[in-house]
């Protein structure tokens, strides 16, 4: 991975890492789906915006279709899925599922795609799982129904992401990424558009919310939707899918790290631990393979 891609993937989980402050703020105040769906189309009239002062133009050269379906896929469809798991799970296991995305990826482009399964890629994957787990300090729950219904709602979304990663690098190949992140979130502004209606209607939120909301709103849908997303498919066309996802180790450590400057939340030797672990599934994850290197040096 070259240095300029290693930056954008640390970026990008800066600035995903950042999202969880605005949530905190957001979702207390005007539910899961408001939260998402005005999330979606504040970073598709944002898009809109970036393009119009950079003068791109509007040309998906027949894959504008594409972005939609894979705005559903990648964005959509996992901000519901999240929800529904946000009902019944703690924050430290959804952290935990969210960090499976690589894990999806591996097994997905095995078994969908082609993508050769590497003993590194694996070891990686797994302890990159462990210290997310020892990071995000998840304690055991009761097993029940209600947690195995998060488990599969979370499950549900990183197989989204899992299979778009590979769908976006087949179906828009070479498309400007600030038009992939566009038809992105027109997709998925598209497919929730409908839940918040109907969300708006049936059990409209107790209060709309102040300015900090609103603000804390145009920080998420901004910086961390539309920016982010094109940061997104830029790696995803730089590194390929699986190395893409590894941001998903990151974002819990920018996280706690955030939460630690801008909220004085404590730190621990737990979280030490389970960043050099990430620290290490990255490096494995993200080398090249021995025949990779073999023919580099020849």
């Amino acid at each position: 991975m070259s240095p300029i891609a290693l930056a954008r993937l640390l970026t990008l989980a800066a600035v995903w890492g950042a999202s969880f402050l605005f949530m905190r703020i957001i979702a207390p105040e005007l539910g899961t789906v408001p939260t998402a769906f005005f999330r979606v189309s504040i970073a598709c009239l944002g898009l809109i915006a970036i393009l119009a002062v950079g003068r791109v133009p509007w040309q998906f050269n027949g894959k504008l279709g594409a972005c939609l379906l894979l705005g559903m896929i990648n964005s959509g469809i996992p901000a519901t899925f999240y929800s529904v798991a946000a009902q019944v799970l703690p924050a430290g296991y959804s952290a935990i599922f969210n960090a499976t995305t690589p894990l999806m990826g591996v097994l997905i482009g095995a078994l969908f795609f082609h993508e050769p399964m590497t003993v590194s890629k694996l070891a990686g994957i797994f302890l990159g799982l462990l210290g997310v787990g020892i990071l995000s300090g998840a304690g055991p729950v009761a097993l029940d129904l209600a947690l195995v219904q998060g488990a599969l709602a979370c499950l549900a979304a990183t197989t989204c992401y899992g299979f778009a990663g590979y769908l976006a690098r087949r179906w828009i190949s070479g498309l400007d990424s600030r038009l992939s992140a566009l038809g992105s979130m027109l997709g998925a502004t598209m497919l929730l558009s409908p839940l918040f209606a109907w969300s708006a209607l049936s059990q409209p939120p107790a209060s709309w919310g102040g300015w900090q909301v609103w603000l804390s709103l145009l920080g998420l849908g901004l910086l961390c939707t539309a920016f982010a997303y094109i940061l997104y498919f830029r790696l995803l066309a730089e590194i390929g899918p699986v190395k893409a996802s590894t941001v998903t180790f990151l974002i819990p450590v920018f996280g706690v790290l955030w939460g630690a400057w801008l909220l004085d939340e404590s730190l621990s030797m737990g979280h030490l631990y389970g960043g050099l672990l990430i620290g290490v599934a990255l490096w494995l994850v993200l080398r090249p393979a021995p025949r990779a290197l073999a023919q580099a040096r020849s």
